[in-house]
């Protein structure tokens, strides 16, 4: 993230929820990549059969937040309904991806982990529809 701030401050258009939006982008790369590397964790656990949803959870999680970061990133003219649909999802994604890795967070610091980034990833993307015009 070392030329976000630098690249949104340098574009033309300049919304006012501008340190929201990028607080958002950030929290969805970030979840995107402790997903991703969480459910590599989980497959190299002995008991991977029963992690398999929480597997299935992380993948559908990090390609959520992927999206929804680049999606974001894009500040010219966006669709305000396609831009709250994917906050929602991406906010329901990681509420549900949350909830199966806390089950598993006693016994696997990765999943403890991935459910705090995905605590913080949809909290940004709760404040960043709450600051929507």
């Amino acid at each position: 993230m070392e030329h976000l701030q630098e690249m949104l401050r340098s574009q033309p258009h300049q919304p006012s929820a501008l340190d929201t939006i990028r607080r958002c982008i950030e929290a969805c790369f970030d979840c995107a990549q402790a997903c991703t590397l969480c459910a590599d964790a989980c497959l190299s656990e002995d008991n991977v059969a029963e992690l398999r949803y929480c597997i299935r959870l992380d993948l559908d999680c990090a390609d959520v937040c992927g999206t929804t970061g680049r999606i974001v990133s894009r500040l010219t003219k966006p669709n305000r309904a396609l831009m709250e649909a994917v906050l929602n999802a991406c906010a329901d994604a990681c509420r549900a991806c949350a909830e199966e890795c806390e089950r598993h967070a006693g016994m696997h610091a990765h999943c403890k982990i991935c459910a705090t980034a995905c605590r913080a990833c949809e909290q940004a993307c709760q404040d960043l529809l709450g600051a929507m015009p």
